[in-house]
């Protein structure tokens, strides 16, 4: 047995086993200080500060920076004139302490997915907030962890993984391009926007952005990264983090802008429309540090390699993108002017498999028929119970569910926990919206009629899925039952569009990549030089029609009147549409099975073999004539 042990445990002596785990230090080396940016005012500032400042004017004579401090040799002091050797070795003992100087410990977490994670003071003085807290509360999958029993992963560890990642790839891009300039102001300024990218999430996630609040305020164009941005503040402000901001290094308000625009971009919406920069947390010339978090120029950002990751891992799903492997690859160069993040040339073909997985997980968990009824169920639920919870804000003022949004006192208080709030609740005025969830727990669930698609996208508005619904309870089919009246709200239609990121454009044209033969050059990579079996089309809308009745009878007519209603809108034929309607789908020519979903090339080919058919007999008949 003692052979069998694993190769860590193998390494280890008795003693080592039962050493306490010491905290972790990291030292502030030359690459991760600012000092490179001293202007020889604060190369003198800093003399002073040892106690140097008698040396003060032949540094300034000599127009020393903090670019040249690393440099400095006990030769070059004497040559500008510091004779006495120990004054010597005074100044160049505070100047190696710019760059061994001891920061403080960094706090470590085990996370299932990256390891052993460690993170700076500051970012550990945010996390423990309420605000942030209360990302312990908030499923990361919403509605999914109803379907995939292992998916009860919540946001405060997602938003812990992303800040890992964001240093990750930033302090990847400093150390391999110093040129860069990347500051530890940038370092941790990235890190705490990857952070808190996901501050304004509300109860069951996506479904609070995505379905509640466009029901219960229609209208509106609140989403939650809008939210992000008022909940930073608030933290901020709750918990006077402004000072231990500029103790770590922080420059107010110049920084704070910056964390925030990474997470929405610009702050100005006049500004953004404008052809001259739009941001004002940091110039042109670091125009790359805003595609780390939320990549608003091709979607690839650090926010979606830790959901595929964590989503995958949790869901049971495999994932094939690696993003450390982008990480040894990634580069800045210049592109138009301005400096983008770049990849390897040969990296093209994984970064189309990073979005297939997208697509992939979107399909098959995000978008999964069951776990879109249950967030409409809840949807249900949480409208009809929303004037009567009551969550107190700021000033003792009262918010509902929906108004919550409005002040981040209250908002702060808003979790998932209000699904057992209902649930549990004897108030009357809570009676429907508890049934609903009583039905959701108890999984009397609306039932999926079928899934179709119109040929081409169609813009889809509350009113328009009203008239859906109308519609269907009218397309009488002629074998329809008789006897079973179908009413308008008894159905529920939902279109979801599935994309690579970016609608209808393929999001690789807007990444640029780099040859080892050349690697300051950035090059554009179509898709025809890559593969002719990459998708022609980047976005898709299903249409997927439920219906709340859950009796045979009903639901068998229910059924046929969807498969009529598909071919009076001519939307493509529902996959079991002739097991549930086979008395309907032969009398929609463009459904029959001999030319349904298949492309010229199969129509071609069967018109080829048909005339070589009526060749052949021809030629027989002329032979024996």
């Amino acid at each position: 047995m003692a052979n069998r042990k694993r190769p860590l445990d193998a390494a280890l002596t008795p003693d080592d086993n039962f050493k306490t785990p010491e905290k972790r230090v990291s030292v502030v080396r030359l690459q991760e200080s600012d000092y490179t940016q001293w202007g020889v005012e604060e190369t003198c500032r800093y003399l002073r500060r040892e106690a140097l400042g008698e040396w003060e004017e032949t540094f300034k004579a000599q127009k020393i920076t903090g670019v040249g401090l690393r440099y400095l040799t006990d030769a070059d002091l004497e040559k500008i004139g510091i004779k006495c050797l120990g004054d010597r070795l005074k100044i160049l003992h505070s100047l190696r302490k710019l760059w061994h100087m001891e920061a403080e410990p960094n706090k470590v977490f085990n996370d299932p997915i990256h390891g052993h994670v460690e993170l700076h003071p500051l970012l550990i003085k945010i996390i423990d907030t309420p605000q942030f807290q209360r990302l312990r509360y908030l499923k990361q999958l919403g509605g999914t962890y109803f379907v995939f029993p292992g998916a009860s992963h919540n946001r405060f560890e997602h938003s812990i993984g992303v800040g890992h990642l964001a240093g990750r790839l930033v302090q990847a891009l400093h150390y391999k391009q110093p040129e860069l300039l990347i500051s530890r102001r940038d370092i941790l300024c990235v890190q705490i926007a990857g952070l808190c990218h996901d501050l304004g999430h509300g109860p069951f996630s996506h479904m609070f952005d995505g379905m509640f609040i466009p029901k219960a305020r229609p209208g509106t164009t609140w989403k939650h990264e809008k939210a992000s941005l008022a909940m930073f503040d608030y933290l901020v402000n709750d918990n006077g983090l402004k000072p231990v901001m500029e103790q770590h290094g922080l420059v107010l308000p110049e920084d704070l802008d910056f964390i925030k625009e990474q997470i929405a971009g610009p702050l100005d919406a006049n500004a953004a429309q404008d052809q001259t920069w739009p941001y004002k947390g940091r110039p042109e010339d670091k125009s790359f540090l805003y595609e780390i978090v939320a990549n608003k120029r091709n979607g690839i950002d650090v926010d979606k390699w830790d959901y595929f990751a964590r989503d995958c891992y949790h869901l049971g799903i495999q994932n094939n993108f690696d993003y450390r492997r982008f990480l040894k690859f990634a580069r800045v160069c210049k592109v138009d002017g301005q400096k983008h993040i770049c990849t390897r040339d040969k990296e093209v073909g994984n970064l189309y498999d990073m979005f297939h997985t997208r697509n992939c997980l979107h399909r098959r968990a995000y978008q999964h028929k069951v776990g879109n009824i249950i967030e409409t169920m809840i949807t249900e639920a949480f409208l009809k119970a929303d004037g009567h919870i009551k969550i107190e804000g700021s000033g003792g003022k009262l918010f509902t569910l929906s108004t919550a949004i409005d002040d981040m006192e209250a908002y702060t208080k808003l979790t998932d926990h209000v699904f057992e709030q209902i649930l549990n609740s004897s108030s009357p005025e809570l009676a429907e919206a508890r049934q609903i969830l009583r039905n959701v727990t108890c999984r009397r669930l609306y039932k999926c009629l079928g899934q179709t698609q119109a040929d081409k996208p169609i813009s889809v508005t509350q009113e328009k899925t009203h008239s859906w619904e109308a519609d269907l309870a009218r397309s009488t089919p002629q074998s329809g039952a008789q006897g079973v009246s179908l009413q308008p709200e008894d159905f529920v239609v939902n279109v979801i569009s599935l994309d690579y990121g970016m609608k209808e454009k393929n999001p690789i044209n807007n990444v640029r990549f780099y040859c080892k033969d050349d690697i300051t050059t950035a090059i554009q990579i179509r898709k025809n030089q890559v593969s002719k079996l990459l998708p022609e089309q980047f976005a898709e809308q299903l249409i997927r029609v439920y219906f709340k009745k859950t009796d045979d009878r009903s639901l068998e007519t229910a059924k046929k009147h969807f498969v009529q209603w598909c071919m009076d809108m001519n939307f493509s034929k529902p996959r079991d549409g002739d097991i549930i309607a086979p008395e309907l789908t032969p009398l929609k020519t463009s459904w029959s099975n001999n030319n349904e979903g298949e492309g010229d090339e199969g129509s071609s080919s069967r018109a080829v073999n048909h005339a070589a058919v009526n060749g052949q007999g021809k030629a027989k008949m002329q032979l024996f004539k």
